[in-house]
C-alpha cells in the first residue's frame, strides 16, 4: 500500500510541476505577443515604438532606463505642501 501511495503521490507532484511550469510559460508567450501587436500598432499610429517596448520592460532594462532619462518631459516639480498647525 506504501508503495502505492508515493507512486501516486509522486505522480500527482509531477503535473503540479509540469502545469506550473507550462502556465508560465504560456504567460510570456502571451505576454510577447501582445508586445508585438501594440508596437506594430503604435508604428501604424506614428507613436515612438520604444516607448511601447518599455511599457512591457521591467526595471533593470538599460535601454528603457536610458530613453526615461533622455526623454524630453519636464522636470518633476513636486506639489506645494502646507503646514498643519
Amino acid at each position: 500500500m506504501s508503495e502505492k501511495l508515493n507512486i501516486t503521490f509522486s505522480i500527482c507532484i509531477t503535473i503540479i510541476i509540469l502545469s506550473c511550469i507550462g502556465s508560465y510559460q504560456y504567460y510570456h508567450t502571451q505576454d510577447r505577443q501582445l508586445m508585438s501587436k501594440n508596437v506594430t500598432d503604435a508604428i501604424d499610429k506614428g507613436i515612438d515604438p520604444l516607448s511601447v517596448r518599455c511599457a512591457y520592460a521591467s526595471e533593470v532594462d538599460a535601454v528603457c532606463v536610458a530613453y526615461a532619462y533622455s526623454s524630453k518631459t519636464p522636470d518633476f516639480q513636486p506639489a506645494p505642501t502646507t503646514k498643519v498647525k
